[in-house]
């Protein structure tokens, strides 16, 4: 029995659509496995649904600005 898990690789949806044939919903692992050896073998894809951080904008912060008020 494996004791160590497999990573998951974050996909996006329009990858997963195209990837359907071939992978299947496990809804143990909320994740997608290969259909017939996902059980044990291949990759776990899952929907990448993490949330993604815009650089901070140019300029001057006004936070700055309050507390050296």
């Amino acid at each position: 029995m494996r004791t160590v898990r497999r990573p998951r690789r974050y996909v996006n949806s329009q990858l997963l659509t195209l990837l359907a044939p071939v992978f299947g919903y496990d809804e143990r692992r909320d994740a997608y496995l290969m259909r017939g050896v996902g059980e044990r073998v291949g990759p776990v894809l899952r929907v990448d649904r993490r949330v993604r951080h815009e650089p901070p904008l140019g300029g001057i912060d006004l936070r700055d600005r309050a507390r050296a008020a």
